[in-house]
């Protein structure tokens, strides 16, 4: 299972660093200034949490414990959730209602979920 948060990090990654480019040569002449910066927030969020679930992986190794995993499902569908959200705003200019807070507060649990794996032995 570990290998797969290493994956979903590295297309996370990928994709961010896609999206970065775009942002940086296409998207202005698309894009208004507020919208801009929604998406360059989605695409920092993105790229941090793409070295999340590397790192979740990575631990989830050595680890073996089921809160890592769960961390890395956290990290998984909160990035899915919020950046999905924060895009569909800025791309779009559509609202998906609660779906951003809701990525945002995944998110969050994946980080408490990864501190509590490491403070609780097996």
């Amino acid at each position: 299972m570990h290998r797969l948060w290493i994956a979903l990090g590295a297309v996370a990654g990928l994709t961010a660093v896609g999206l970065a480019a775009w942002a940086a040569h296409g998207a202005p002449a698309r894009l208004d200034p507020a919208r801009l910066g929604m998406l360059a927030n989605g695409i920092q969020m993105q790229g941090w949490h793409a070295l999340a679930l590397l790192a979740t992986g990575l631990w989830a190794e050595r680890h073996r414990g089921v809160l890592a995993h769960l961390a890395g499902a956290g990290f998984a569908l909160g990035l899915i959730l919020f950046c999905g959200g924060v895009y569909a705003v800025a791309i779009g200019g559509v609202s998906l209602g609660s779906v951003a807070p809701v990525g945002g507060m995944t998110l969050m649990a994946g980080w408490a979920l990864l501190g509590l794996s490491a403070l609780v032995r097996r």
